[in-house]
């Protein structure tokens, strides 16, 4: 068909930007559900050149899935949306298939069509039960709730800000690729801060950080990392559940970016051995009618009695929360202490293997950094598990205490024994999505030898959560 036919939307990435911040700032402003109902679907009605609606939900892994409605029926059909939850790893059984998606209004995007199709806009759902309740392994969901009723309980606005590495390999689809292959090949092997502007690397970040401005991320800073190929962007800090958002939006923009470069961007946490591995570090605070309640000049560090509690309470259930931070076999390759590994449970202010990290701050910035999470993590259970944990779990008095150091597990199995057998964890997900998540991160861990050694092994890759499609699986 001839493109002079077609005449969908395509917005100059200035525009992009002033639109999506515009959604942002709208969104820290807490206007109604209605308002922003209103005004989208008035948007998608008014302007006839969007063709399509992607409708984006996590796992319970947290892997993106997207359904890509068609206009005419979303507006005709928003409140009625389903799909078949038995093809989602950790939701449906297949005789309890049919789940509902619920439409969260306010976590709109308008798309750079060079890397999504002209025509198209984007939205997260919230997943449902067929009786229209919050279905109980939607984490997105679970932090949302949650987000709201701290909100109306204390004021409290938890912000976080992440810093998520990764890679960036030659060819498309070198992960799932790596069972023919077994390898990956460097695109760039220069080192921290190094990229001469033109090369592989610089270009790769230069167009990713280009869509990330567009999608009103307002980026911070961006370079390559201390590894071969790999990268960094970092962006402003805002509210955790639109934080979690851009941690899945600013994976799938490097990805369609190193696509299009034929290239592959991937978070893996240690996808090659010798090398350092990939973190996402998580810098949160607390706020209230916009005061850092993290900052005391007087305190320790300059951080409150409130940061440093929440800190003991992180700290008091850190092998409890351990696979939820870091949820994959591969993921504990990077908790090496040879490779500045965060695997030590306790607070530093300068030791970076510390499982938190008190940055220097001010009033405006003070904030707890947690370290030991890799970018493979399911952004939503993460941030709901550290923030609740941070602000109501148990308390040990001794947690931060120097001589009572422990370390968290070196393997997946002794993860999985510890999250399984918490009675913490079971109170703040259900025994119901406890087992859910054990479950499937056991079946992952089942096809990787139990001793891994040294050498990263093709099974923890292919098999990995964000890797893995039905085809893959079934080469077990």
């Amino acid at each position: 068909m001839s493109i002079a036919l077609r005449d969908f939307l395509e917005i100059p990435y200035d525009k992009l930007e002033e639109l999506n911040l515009q959604n942002k700032a709208d969104r820290h402003a807490r206007k109604s559900l209605d308002y922003f109902k209103e005004a989208r679907m008035k948007d998608l009605t008014d302007e006839k050149r969007i063709k399509a609606v992607t409708v984006c939900f996590s796992d319970l892994e947290g892997r993106l899935h997207m359904l890509d409605y068609d206009k005419k029926f979303l507006l005709k059909s928003a409140d009625n949306l389903t799909f078949d939850g038995s093809s989602i790893k950790g939701f449906s059984q297949q005789a309890e298939s049919d789940l509902r998606l619920s439409i969260d209004w306010p976590a709109f995007y308008w798309l750079p069509a060079d890397l999504f199709g002209p025509g198209k806009v984007l939205v997260f759902g919230n997943v449902m039960e067929r009786d229209g309740t919050p279905y109980a392994a939607d984490m997105r969901g679970k932090l949302k709730a949650y987000a709201e009723a701290i909100y109306a309980k204390n004021g409290y606005v938890c912000n976080a800000a992440n810093e998520i590495e990764g890679f960036v390999f030659a060819g498309r689809h070198a992960e799932q690729r790596y069972l023919e292959t077994g390898k990956f090949d460097f695109i760039s092997t220069g080192g921290y801060y190094h990229s001469l502007p033109g090369d592989a690397l610089r270009t790769f970040i230069d167009a990713a950080a280009e869509a990330q401005r567009a999608l009103g991320f307002q980026n911070e800073k961006d370079h390559p990392e201390v590894a071969p190929a790999q990268f960094e962007m970092n962006y402003s800090y805002c509210e955790m559940t639109i934080a979690a958002d851009q941690i899945l939006l600013y994976k799938l923009l490097a990805r369609q970016v190193a696509q299009a470069m034929d290239m592959t961007a991937c978070f893996l946490p240690k996808p090659i051995t010798g090398v350092n591995g990939s973190g996402m570090h998580t810098n949160l605070s607390i706020s209230r009618d916009g005061t850092n309640l993290f900052w005391d000049k007087n305190g320790r560090e300059n951080l409150s009695a409130m940061g440093w509690d929440f800190i003991c309470r992180i700290l008091t259930s850190g092998l409890d929360i351990c696979l939820i931070l870091n949820s994959s076999v591969n993921a504990y390759r990077r908790l090496d202490p040879h490779f500045e590994a965060p695997n030590q449970i306790k607070a530093s202010p300068i030791d970076r293997g510390s499982m938190v990290r008190i940055p220097i701050g001010n009033e405006r910035s003070m904030r707890t950094e947690v370290r030991s999470i890799a970018p493979d993590a399911n952004p939503y259970l993460a941030l709901y598990a550290i923030v609740k944990t941070g602000l109501e779990g148990p308390i040990d008095p001794k947690a931060d205490d120097p001589s009572n150091v422990r370390i968290l597990p070196d393997n997946i199995y002794d993860a999985i024994d510890d999250f399984r057998s918490s009675k913490y964890i079971a109170e703040i997900l259900g025994p119901v999505v406890q087992e859910k998540f054990a479950d499937v991160k056991l079946a992952s861990a089942h096809r990787s030898p139990r001793q891994l050694g040294s050498l990263i092994k093709p099974s923890e890759i292919i098999y990995h959560h964000e890797v893995a499609n039905q085809y893959l699986w079934n080469q077990f």
